[in-house]
């Protein structure tokens, strides 16, 4: 009995000694926040209106998702309408559509990501090489450019580019690559010329953050490889690459969680009837039958499939990376 009194006061020491380890820790926290909050509080103030732009945009929104489950009518509104549960997710999963809809989003969104993630990475290492500061931002300048430029203007100049006695066209056909048609209204060429012009308009931007990252790397360690007989090639595979993969990793990882995400604007600005079989994409299907079909629960629910197959891409590409010893978003 007396074995089992010390036991059950030894755990009650522990118990009380946690409480307070645990009491001690909240206030300590509650003390750093509030000296925080006083010390920091300009930017704090600054943070406040990105808070209040995502609850607004991004999360009060989220509450028109339950239109998938309904049969919307606006003169009833959500509420009031009817439940449907899972009718129109059915309804798209056996369409004629969905399988061309589906591949074409994937096929657009591999590519695009195939070209397009590893573009900035390369520019803004060969940026990087470069010793003229003049040079370097001229360079810079005019691979900003593109970004800026309006997206219908961008779709202008490729559609004049690519038309019959376009310049570009008539340049592949003396290559003997096109036959001189129109290309896009050839099926076979809408994705490549996507691809490549999405490149081009967000290679300069894409490498800011990558600029921003190499600024940080230790001038020490390049001087420290040097002396050892390390060449430029050399200092780029043993140091810059590896104090870059964090950054690489973690705009990896949320491309990857936004794969399926291709931008209607330039697929409907481009495509035409004749290329719909590799140009029509979900977020394309959805507008049509959204805003010009004026079928609101439908499109709800294919955009919803769309955002859950996001979601589980981001879990998986988090999940790898962290498995395989990488950095990861949590």
């Amino acid at each position: 009995m007396a074995r089992e009194s010390n036991v059950i006061q030894c755990n009650t020491m522990q118990y009380k000694k946690q409480t307070l380890h645990l009491a001690a820790a909240e206030e300590r926290f509650g003390t750093r926040l509030k000296k925080d909050l006083i010390k920091y509080r300009g930017l704090y103030l600054l943070f406040i209106p990105i808070v209040i732009y995502y609850v607004v945009f991004h999360y009060v929104p989220m509450y028109g998702l339950i239109i998938s489950f309904k049969d919307f009518s606006p003169a009833t509104g959500i509420l009031g309408s009817q439940w449907a549960g899972l009718k129109h997710f059915k309804s798209f999963l056996s369409s004629p559509y969905f399988g061309r809809v589906f591949m074409n989003t994937i096929n657009i969104s591999f590519w695009s990501l195939a070209g397009g993630f590893p573009a900035p990475i390369l520019l803004a290492l060969l940026i990087n090489e470069v010793r003229g500061i003049r040079y370097k931002k001229l360079v810079q300048t005019v691979s900003y450019i593109p970004h800026f430029i309006s997206l219908v203007v961008v779709v202008g100049m490729i559609k004049t580019f690519t038309a019959d006695g376009g310049f570009l066209n008539n340049l592949l056909t003396a290559m003997h690559i096109t036959t001189g048609e129109d290309m896009l209204n050839v099926k076979e060429y809408f994705v490549p010329i996507y691809v490549i012009s999405g490149i081009w308009q967000g290679v300069g931007w894409g490498t800011i953050i990558y600029l921003a990252a190499l600024s940080s790397i230790s001038q020490d360690l390049y001087e420290a490889a040097e002396i050892d007989g390390a060449g430029r090639w050399q200092q780029t595979i043993r140091i810059t690459l590896p104090c870059l993969m964090p950054t690489i990793v973690m705009l990896l990882i949320l491309q990857i969680g936004g794969l399926m995400n291709v931008g209607y604007e330039k697929i409907i600005l481009m495509y035409n009837p004749l290329t719909y079989e590799t140009a029509d994409v979900i977020s394309s299907f959805v507008y049509r039958k959204g805003l010009l079909e004026a079928s609101y629960s439908y499109s709800s629910a294919v955009g919803l499939f769309n955002s859950v197959i996001n979601f589980f891409l981001l879990i998986t590409a988090n999940y790898i990376s962290k498995k395989c010893g990488e950095s990861a978003i949590w």
